[in-house]
């Protein structure tokens, strides 16, 4: 009896966790995966760390080889063969191999979990040498070996959000000299701009010179090499460029297929990760999410969706029954000293919702006052005037801050109001946090003006 075929396109986070999901439930599948980069199931959040130094070595950011998964699994992860085609009508994908033989490959389920791709406008001088986005650990390798082999002595980092933020860190530590040019009035969109002022300043206190509200136009080359970064305001000198302008939803393949996307053109997926043309699942950072605050479609590029989504995947892949109920945009950053968090709406949000809300800010420490350590925190509550129901949360502070922005996600999960937040039984001791919590200060704050 022919075994059923199980195809997944893309073998980083999402992929990989459905196909392993999948071994596990059942051993009568046949699982192949195709990846068009040497590396599966790998850190990606980790290549900043890599190339600052702190990580010794890519292959400790590698989870499992395609040997292991090979091995321990019996998945069949073929990489560098890259998924050029999909024919849903005669459920195959043409692929390209190694050696550039391309076949096709039929399925009787397919997994899309192509990720996303760095965003890199078409710009004079932009196919220069030097200039560097970050997808895969393969495009982390090449930016540690051209720091170790030619030394440069000027970043450009373009782009204020997570990877800007990571990457300007990493050129810090390696003792560039790092300017970051970003378009907004502040970096961190993803933060009301007051909460993003502080970023700035935190950016402006460890070395790196900022350039906001300015725009890219291009870049000047020498030699086909990266020897300027141009906006419309000026000409930053650059060895080296890394781009951190966000990234878009790889879902070229599925579009070309026919099959349905959503917002910000990332694959539209039911619950279950179902796409609609029967058959055919997707997951990860190539698919749209549903927010579980304003209730609408919504797109982010995450590991820990990617991670769960997967799961999902596998399980219903599997034969089973599971769901993805929808995300917070939960994420932390960190720039040196100073660490970065936010969950669920900001101000610009909830304004598109037509929601009535206050907000609370306060200023405080994250540990007590008189405990040696003791850093700086501040933490904004948004929550919907009447009700209290809390709608966001942000957080900019030293050690020990960031990782409270875990309360508030749990507490946006659970429907809780800033009344709610108040009377948690949260824990404390002195090395960890005044005796009133920062997230609670702030709650009791909002509570004010609910």
């Amino acid at each position: 009896m022919k075994k059923e075929r199980l195809v997944v396109i893309g073998g980083d986070a999402a992929g990989m966790s459905a196909a392993a999901r999948v071994r596990r439930e059942r051993a009568d599948v046949d699982i192949v995966v195709f990846e068009r980069s040497p590396h599966t199931s790998y850190s990606a959040c980790g290549m900043p760390y890599y190339i600052a130094g702190m990580v010794e070595t890519a292959e400790d950011l590698i989870a499992r080889t395609p040997e292991k998964f090979r091995e321990k699994y019996n998945i069949d992860a073929r990489v560098r063969h890259e998924a050029l085609g999909i024919d849903t009508a005669a459920a195959r994908v043409r692929v390209r191999g190694p050696a550039g033989e391309e076949f096709w490959e039929g399925y009787d389920q397919l997994l899309i979990a192509t990720g996303a791709h760095p965003f890199c406008p078409e710009l004079p001088g932009s196919e220069a040498s030097g200039i560097y986005g970050l997808s895969t650990l393969e495009s982390g390798i090449r930016v540690r070996r051209a720091m170790d082999a030619e030394r440069p002595q000027r970043a450009v980092v373009v782009g204020g959000g997570y990877i800007g933020l990571e990457m300007a860190e990493a050129m810090i530590r390696r003792k560039l000299d790092v300017s970051l040019v970003t378009r907004g009035a502040q970096v961190m969109e993803t933060l009301d701009a007051d909460m993003g002022a502080l970023v700035s300043q935190a950016l402006q206190e460890v070395g790196v010179t900022l350039y906001r509200g300015e725009t890219l136009t291009g870049f000047e080359t020498r030699e086909g090499k990266v020897a300027a970064v141009v906006t419309d305001r000026r000409t930053l000198p650059a060895d080296i460029v890394i781009l951190g302008m966000g990234v878009r939803a790889n879902a070229r393949l599925a579009q070309e297929a026919g099959i349905p996307l959503g917002v910000k053109e990332a694959i539209q997926v039911n619950e279950r990760m179902q796409t609609a043309v029967a058959g055919v699942w997707a997951a990860g950072d190539c698919v749209a999410s549903h927010h579980l605050v304003s209730r609408r479609p919504f797109y982010i590029a995450l590991g820990t969706v990617a991670n769960k989504q997967g799961v999902v995947a596998g399980a219903n892949l599997a034969g089973g029954y599971a769901t993805f109920p929808g995300v917070l945009g939960t994420a932390v950053s960190k720039i040196c000293r100073y660490e970065v968090a936010r969950t669920g709406l900001h101000e610009r949000d909830i304004g598109e919702l037509g929601l009535e809300f206050i907000s609370a800010t306060i200023r405080s420490r994250t540990r007590a006052g008189y405990y040696p350590g003791a850093g700086r925190i501040t933490v904004k509550l948004l929550a919907e005037k009447g009700s209290g129901r809390l709608l966001g949360g942000q957080i900019v502070g030293e050690e020990g801050a960031a990782k409270r922005i875990d309360v508030l996600a749990a507490a946006l999960h659970a429907g809780m109001t800033v009344h709610d937040i108040v009377n948690l039984d949260l824990s404390y001791a002195p090395p960890f946090s005044p005796v009133w919590d920062p997230v609670q200060t702030a709650a009791r704050q909002a509570v004010k003006h609910v």
